[in-house]
């Protein structure tokens, strides 16, 4: 055989392996995933999104690279890894949390960008509309009927006429909640307090500053909020003011009740747009979603230690009661 000849057919059969390799190249796909800080609603998110890509065959150290990072409440650190993301062109980012997601956006027009557990997006500038936008954006919001969080406030403080919230005024979900609390509450007859916290470390400051003023205390899904929610929880037993949340997991924390979003299947929800895109759709062509599933959590222990006995036909219609 000459030469020739055998250079001819090893490149041949090199050619035939490198195309029967190419296909499982082709499979691997990246994901990095970016949340503000860490608690238990945001992880819990984070995890759904990475049991939603495993589901439909996409796991991690096998045909799919993961990586996750957070930026542990400094939205110039979220900025930093959106920027570090970028850099490492992954097929999608999923950006988790408000400040998060705006990091994101802000830093790629070209790279796929899936935000959720956010509020508002079209307030906070992430899409155009919730319809599908066009642009490298799609996501799943956790906005809840404001409505039906005051009717939970007057189910557990029906004398109540000042409801308290805290909030950090730089987050543009808790932002938008708070614009929509005082124009809905007047209508109830009751009247929003605020305090701000700016800082998760303000928290507990800024519930202090409530006790005495308030009747009931209601917390959207802030994260500064979410991340020290047990220094609410003492103000709360200390004052006898009940507390009511957005965010089911704080129930376990110390609220009295919670009518949220089950952030786990919010994280599936989110999931599922991921593998979307990892399949070939384009964000764009995508519209923008809000949550599935919304379920009644109370803790009667936390009501009774903040003064307040739940009615027995909330406790019928609770999903979950804490002990």
């Amino acid at each position: 055989m000459s030469f020739i000849r055998f250079s001819q057919r090893w490149l041949g059969a090199a050619a035939v392996g490198l195309c029967t390799l190419s296909p499982a190249l082709a499979q691997d796909k990246s994901v990095a995933v970016l949340a503000i800080v860490e608690h238990p609603a945001l992880d819990a998110v984070r995890d759904g999104v990475r049991q939603a890509l495993a589901d439909a065959g996409f796991e991690a150290g096998k045909n799919l690279r993961w990586q996750y990072q957070s930026a542990q409440g400094n939205t110039g650190t979220a900025a930093q890894i959106a920027r570090k993301f970028v850099g490492d062109r992954p097929d999608a980012i999923v950006a988790i949390a408000t400040p998060a997601a705006q990091a994101v956006v802000a830093a790629t027009r070209e790279i796929p960008v899936v935000y959720t557990a956010v509020t508002d997006p079209v307030a906070a500038q992430l899409v155009p509309s919730w319809e599908a936008s066009g642009t490298n954006v799609t996501g799943v919001s956790d906005q809840l009927d404001l409505d039906v969080q005051i009717e939970l406030i007057r189910q557990i403080a029906p004398q109540a006429v000042r409801v308290g919230t805290i909030y950090n005024p730089g987050e543009a979900n808790s932002v938008v909640v708070v614009r929509q609390l005082q124009e809905l509450l007047p209508q109830h007859g009751m009247q929003l307090v605020e305090a701000a916290a700016p800082r998760t470390v303000d928290v507990a400051t800024a519930a202090r500053s409530l006790a005495g003023k308030v009747d009931v205390i209601y917390t959207s899904t802030d994260n500064n909020v979410a991340s020290a929610y047990e220094a609410l929880y003492k103000t709360g037993v200390d004052a006898r003011i009940p507390l009511i949340a957005s965010d089911a997991e704080l129930v376990s924390r110390g609220a009295a009740a919670a009518l949220g979003v089950d952030y786990y299947q919010l994280g599936l929800q989110t999931g599922e747009q991921v593998v979307r895109i990892l399949k070939g759709e384009k964000p764009g062509d995508i519209a923008s979603e809000t949550s599935r599933k919304q379920e009644l959590y109370v803790n009667p222990a936390a009501a009774q230690a903040q003064g307040a006995a739940l009615p027995a036909a909330l406790l019928e219609t609770a999903a979950h009661v804490v002990e």
